[in-house]
């Protein structure tokens, strides 16, 4: 079994590998994955050493939360860390059920109600222990809070802070895809962790201006999810994907600039993407999502490259070292 380093999160006593699997793809975003697949994705990524978690209840109407809890049940619990999230309940609806609209190949049988009250914080994490199988979680994110922020901040903050107090969670903080409303909760709170999605790639820097400076300063842990930016800066191809939308012409040119300079240097650009987050101080563990074994594996192998500092230069990513 091999073994990855290991760094604690912020101020708390959580540990997460430098890379954690991120649980979207197992809950069947963007296409079916089979439940042999998704079994396959999480035992790889476990004997390649990853001992990080991350799932959420919005990830295909909670499959990714019971996928993951599945695959994890027979492994010791003291030896990883799960993060889930709180802001979306799940609600049933009556049939006939159509299918989901947010991006997941799944039956909709539940609604999600954005919820950043108290009550919904511990509701959404009673049903997500009930999905996962587990008695805990080592980590809370309130999800994307961009349009209630006053709410997560005045309510649902509170109630993490209130069970983290408790001893029913370890770790709390924020997750989303900007970096601006990270950084008043990072600010404003005493967060563990802050997941950034998609704001501290090979492409987008913008997490760099305030966020990560402020986490190093509060003592903040950062995880960066959407290291690829949804699929660009893993095959720069015409048709690829940029933060969920269709890639313009402007950005898959420079994504190819970005390919030509790791080919100097025999390196894929989706390797410099997934390790570029971790040459700043601020940043704990990468996000890396796989719908199968192979893709988990194909992550680990790049993990291991070693990315020599010509490349940052040559990118203009070297102050980043």
């Amino acid at each position: 079994m091999a073994e990855m380093r290991r760094r604690r999160l912020g101020r708390s006593p959580v540990e997460v590998t430098e890379l954690s699997l991120g649980g979207a793809p197992l809950g069947n975003l963007f296409g079916e994955v089979s439940e042999e697949a998704a079994r396959s994705a999480v035992d790889a990524a476990w004997d390649g050493g990853i001992r990080a978690f991350d799932t959420a209840p919005h990830y295909g109407l909670g499959l990714s939360e019971r996928r993951l809890g599945a695959a994890l049940r027979d492994r010791p619990r003291a030896q990883y860390a799960v993060s889930t999230k709180v802001g979306r309940v799940l609600e049933p609806v009556a049939p006939p059920y159509g299918t989901d609209t947010a991006g997941f190949a799944v039956r909709a049988d539940h609604r999600r109600v954005f919820d950043f009250t108290a009550d919904g914080v511990n509701r959404s994490l009673s049903d997500s222990l009930t999905r996962l199988g587990l008695d805990y979680v080592d980590i809370v994110l309130i999800h994307d809070p961009d349009s209630h922020g006053e709410q997560a901040l005045r309510e649902a903050y509170p109630a993490l802070e209130k069970l983290r107090a408790e001893g029913c969670v370890r770790a709390i903080g924020v997750g989303m895809n900007q970096a601006a409303m990270l950084s008043q909760f990072v600010r404003a709170t005493d967060i563990d962790v802050v997941l950034v999605a998609g704001r501290f790639t090979l492409l987008d820097q913008s997490a760099a201006v305030e966020l990560l400076p402020a986490a190093l300063e509060r003592g903040v842990a950062v995880l960066a999810g959407g290291v690829f930016n949804s699929g660009l800066l893993a095959a720069p191809v015409v048709g690829a994907s940029y933060d969920y939308a269709a890639a313009s012409a402007e950005l898959i040119g420079r994504a190819r600039e970005l390919e030509s300079i790791c080919a100097r240097y025999g390196i894929p650009l989706r390797a410099a993407a997934a390790r570029f987050p971790l040459c700043h101080r601020a940043v704990t563990s990468v996000l890396i999502g796989a719908r199968s074994a192979a893709e988990i594996n194909d992550a680990l192998k790049l993990a291991d490259m070693q990315i020599p500092a010509q490349v940052w230069d040559a990118m203009g990513l070297g102050d980043f070292q």
